[in-house]
């Protein structure tokens, strides 16, 4: 279980999870996460501030990171307190990296890989949360796969 940290400014906009009193952020979020095309998996969200809490448990690594993900890429999130379990077997956590102004997914592959043909590694490792792999904006977090 880790703290995970985002550029605040950068992602989608979900202004109604910050309302004060918001007894719905949970099942916003969970929304959010669905919308993205992550299924509705078994997790819960407390919103702190401009913290996001997850705890529940997902299936794979590879779910539980996207759900981080789903999370973390919303404006007014600086930080997700991860404390989903995995239920599948273990396997290697990916690495993040934070998308820089002029990126492109090659450019992240070259320098991540050693060779930027391998794009679309990064582009599948992060599908659903990405639809096009010409459509990332600087302060996006994304995985990168072993």
């Amino acid at each position: 279980m880790s703290l995970l940290s985002f550029v605040k400014e950068a992602g989608e906009k979900l202004a109604h999870l910050f309302t004060p009193g918001n007894a719905n952020a949970s099942d916003d979020l969970k929304k959010h996460v669905a919308d993205v095309g992550l299924g509705n998996p078994n997790i819960k969200a407390e919103v702190e501030g401009d913290k996001i809490t997850l705890s529940g448990e997902a299936a794979t690594q590879e779910e539980k990171e996207k759900i981080i993900l789903a999370a973390g890429n919303i404006v007014g999130v600086a930080s997700v307190d991860d404390q989903i379990t995995v239920s599948g077997p273990a396997v290697v956590a990916s690495r993040f990296v934070v998308v820089k102004k002029g990126d492109t997914l090659s450019a992240i592959s070259l320098q991540v890989y050693g060779d930027a043909n391998k794009y679309n590694k990064i582009f599948e490792a992060n599908k659903p949360l990405l639809s096009d792999p010409n459509k990332i904006y600087p302060g996006q977090t994304l995985r990168i796969p072993e």
